[in-house]
């Protein structure tokens, strides 16, 4: 249970692998995904590598495999997942799978080729079959008496009798009807007008055989005169990509070629269908088995790849790998790697040897499907260093508390609990649909997170009482309208309260004040006037309370890392005049709020000092202020020591810190290196200590993390510097950060503002309907409930959830937290069964 709040405890292990079963012993280390591989061969180029040759074979048949599911998504073919997770095939079997992928391969290219083939002559076919049918209506439009008498008016008179002896040639094509307008004055232009085009559409559209895509094509004639025309016609229509065929000039020919035309396109159809069964039941056989294909093959390039991390020793029959591993995971890896070993049949066991090393670990955090969400949020603003503080527990409650704060509507935390109740209920079958959209994959990742602001969110909103900006009336109201005064001038009658529209209820007086609400706050307030002026006062101080308690509580945190990693100066120097500092000025104004709260009641009231103006009076050793009195008795002794205390730690932090670890670094220095007649004797390293700083020195060349030395070298300047820097930050931050959880207040009231808003601007324009009550009524809640889920649901808690992260990264985190470490990465296959597919 304690590694929930400290990272894993890690250890650098070496493995000794045997050639024959290093492969099924990583495979077998994969399934489990326990352990980190290092790079031991970081000079070595990736193509001179042991097993690059494998690694290409596996890329080479992950490439056919995407030109299979290319396929099958173009034939509209749903690939089937059955999530069947299928074992690391042997390397023998990768010939038997490159055969079955080369075939299958080749096998569609094939098919694809001869169905564009057969595809392309079905074109061809096709819009031959239209020219033909055109044609013979252009040319029975152009024997119409009508027609020849109107075309022999455009001509000169005189050349009429000359037009009839002249004989015409003309070609037939068809073009992209798009392209009509600029072929036709392309035509007009070069030949002068010499040419005479008729054209006409084809209805249906046809199928381009290289895309697949249906274009509109229009059927053209072009007649005219002389070769000269026809090889200017020719050149016009191949620049503009027409396809010119072949047309009889005789009605019977045309006839006769028609009809042999469309035998040819029936019999070519059916060779179509058949070739497109085919083709089907190809990639249709192929979709049930692509995906554990897919497995298989990037399961066996991850293994390559990892297996060319290792090193080889000189007599290449054993392999040396080093990894990063949880140290309670030792035991899951040793049966692992005994599965490995057996599976491969070999005899030589594996051996796993755990190293001392004094590189620092990658940090590695356990986590669940519930803890994730939060991991993540912690691991967004950095990796915790080694062993260090975990925040994710903390921010499990603190996180979805502080946006309820500011989100706290009752309604709407019902709304946002319901939704998150339906990822979480049906999780499992979301899961397997597997959607691809983005912004419902982070929902669904956070919807635990979503679920437990939902449900703090309707806490809050029963201690705020606001539910869509009105207040729920449970237990009544502590406060009487209809007070018992002795004065009898002072009851209020009907008269009084028709006259006046704001009435004052004095809680001084008896009766009219019944005490403290049962829960939360008194539904009257949702009538009263001041009501903005009362919630302000609560809410603001309501967030100077939460901010300090939040802030004293990650400065205790880092008292825990002190002890853990044994740094006794940084409690003593470090945490306690922190924890001092913070307690004496802000810790006492929280304590000054409950005081006021308590001490004051309603007859005294209007005495009580201001608690702003006298925490500024504090810092300016001001107690002679006539307008605002001391709270108790003794405030000015208590106050300046407080103040003093505070000024005290600032120089403890700053100077003495800084003094203390330049006489440690001294005192280091010279502890047992005394010089004997020239010779330099000491507390030297061990012999294992020796191996230790030597393996250290080799690994620093191979790994990319930065490491750290036992004895740096001491600069005075640079700590000076750094612990001032820490200092001012630190002493600076307790004002900044307190005032930055203002925001808390800032964004309830922000939120309760809009709800009121909407809910007076939408909803009472329904209840004022006397029309159509209840349809207008309809009509206008539907407007309510959208813009309430748009605006009040995501985008203020959107808002929300943005704010409480910054508490949480700056003012939180800050304290205890330096989030400078690396991640754990292991060896998993888990990513391949996700769809993630990453190396």
């Amino acid at each position: 249970m304690g590694e929930l709040f400290r990272s894993e405890e890690m250890t650098l292990a070496q493995l000794f692998l045997q050639s024959e079963s290093a492969y099924c012993c990583v495979s077998e280390l994969g399934e489990i995904g326990m352990v980190q591989f290092r790079d031991l061969n970081p000079d070595v180029n990736v193509f001179q590598r042991k097993f690059v040759n494998e690694v290409r074979r596996c890329e080479e048949m992950d490439r056919k495999l995407r030109f299979v599911e290319k396929e099958i998504k173009k034939a509209n073919i749903t690939i089937v997942d059955t999530g069947e997770n299928p074992e690391v095939p042997f390397p023998r079997d990768m010939i038997d799978l490159e055969a079955t992928f080369e075939k299958l391969e080749n096998e569609l290219k094939e098919i694809n080729t001869n169905q564009e083939a057969l595809k392309k002559n079905f074109l061809e076919l096709t819009e031959l079959k239209h020219i033909l049918r055109r044609t013979q209506q252009f040319f029975d439009e152009m024997e119409d008496p009508s027609l020849m008498e109107e075309s022999s008016t455009l001509l000169d008179p005189n050349e009429v009798g000359r037009v009839a002896p002249l004989r015409l040639g003309f070609v037939a094509g068809v073009i992209g009807r798009e392209r009509i307008p600029t072929f036709e004055r392309m035509l007009w232009r070069v030949c002068r007008g010499n040419v005479f085009l008729r054209q006409a559409d084809i209805e249906d559209p046809l199928e381009d055989p290289t895309t697949g895509d249906h274009v509109h094509k229009s059927v053209f004639i072009i007649f005219f005169q002389g070769d000269q025309l026809k090889n200017r016609v020719k050149k016009i229509c191949e620049g503009f990509r027409a396809s010119l065929y072949p047309c009889p000039e005789t009605p019977q020919e045309r006839k006769e070629m028609a009809a042999g035309v469309n035998t040819r396109i029936d019999d070519l159809q059916m060779v179509l269908n058949q070739t497109e069964d085919h083709r089907q039941r190809v990639l249709q056989a192929a979709a049930k088995t692509i995906r554990v294909w897919f497995i298989k093959v990037r399961k066996m390039k991850a293994i390559y790849h990892t297996l060319n991390l290792c090193n080889i020793d000189v007599t290449q029959k054993c392999l040396i790998a080093e990894i990063w591993c949880p140290v309670s995971d030792l035991d899951s890896i040793q049966f692992a790697l005994r599965r490995g070993t057996e599976k491969s049949g070999s005899t030589v066991p594996s051996i796993l040897n755990r190293m001392q090393t004094k590189q620092t670990p990658p940090t590695y955090n356990k986590t669940n499907k519930f803890t994730s969400g939060f991991q993540n949020i912690v691991d967004a603003y950095g990796i915790g260093n080694y062993r260090e503080m975990n925040p994710a527990p903390y921010t499990i409650i603190t996180f979805p508390f502080l946006f309820a704060v500011m989100f706290g509507d009752l309604g709407h935390g019902v709304l946002m609990t319901c939704a998150a109740l339906y990822l979480v209920l049906r999780e499992s079958r979301l899961t397997a649909q597997k959607n691809d959209n983005e912004m419902f994959s982070m929902v669904f990742a956070g919807r635990y997170i979503i679920l437990l602001m939902g449900i703090f969110s309707v806490y809050t909103g029963i201690i705020y009482n606001d539910c869509f900006s009105k207040s729920l009336n449970i237990f009544g109201s502590s406060w009487s309208v209809r007070p018992m005064f002795t004065d009898k001038d002072a009851n209020w009658t009907f008269d009084v309260l028709k006259e006046n529209r704001v009435l004052q209820l004095d809680p001084a007086v008896k009766g009219v004040f019944g005490g403290p609400y049962p829960i939360g706050i008194d539904p009257i307030w949702n009538l009263a006037v001041n009501k903005l002026t009362f919630l302000n006062s609560f809410k603001m101080k309501m967030s100077v309370i939460l901010g300090v308690i939040h802030m004293l509580f990650g400065v205790t945190l880092s008292l825990f890392n002190h002890t853990y990693f044994k740094k006794p100066l940084n409690i003593w120097l470090g945490f306690i005049p922190e924890i001092v500092f913070m307690s004496s000025l802000f810790g006492y104004l929280v304590i000054l709020v409950f005081y006021k709260w308590t001490a004051y009641n309603a007859k005294i009231s209007r005495d009580a000092p201001s608690l702003l103006i006298a925490f500024i009076n504090m810092f300016l050793f001001n107690y002679n202020d006539p307008t605002n009195k001391p709270l108790y008795r003794g405030q000015m002794a208590i106050q300046c020591l407080l103040v003093v205390i505070a000024l005290l730690c600032v120089p403890c932090m700053l100077i003495v810190k800084t003094l203390v670890l330049r006489r440690q670094y001294l005192w280091r220095k010279h502890l047992g290196t005394q010089n004997f007649g020239g010779i330099r004797v000491g507390n030297g390293p061990t012999e294992d200590e020796a191996e230790i700083i030597q393996h250290d020195q080799l690994a620093m060349n191979s790994e990319e993390e930065p490491e750290q030395s036992e004895e740096e070298v001491f600069d005075f300047t640079d700590v000076a510097v750094h612990q001032a820097i820490h200092t001012i930050e630190y002493c600076l931050g307790c004002i900044s950060n307190t005032a930055s959880y203002l925001r808390l207040w800032a964004l309830s009231l922000a939120h309760a503002q809009l709800s009121e808003v909407l809910w007076s601007m939408v909803m009472k324009i329904g209840f004022s309907a006397n029309i159509g009550f209840s349809f207008v009524l309809f009509i206008i809640f539907a407007f309510f409930a959208t813009l309430t889920v748009c605006i009040l649901l995501i985008m203020e808690g959107l808002s929300a959830f943005l704010h409480a992260l910054r508490l949480h990264w700056v003012e939180f985190q800050n304290k205890f937290y330096s989030g400078q470490g690396f991640k754990f990465m292991p060896f998993t296959f888990n990513s391949i069964l996700e769809g993630k597919f990453e190396d």
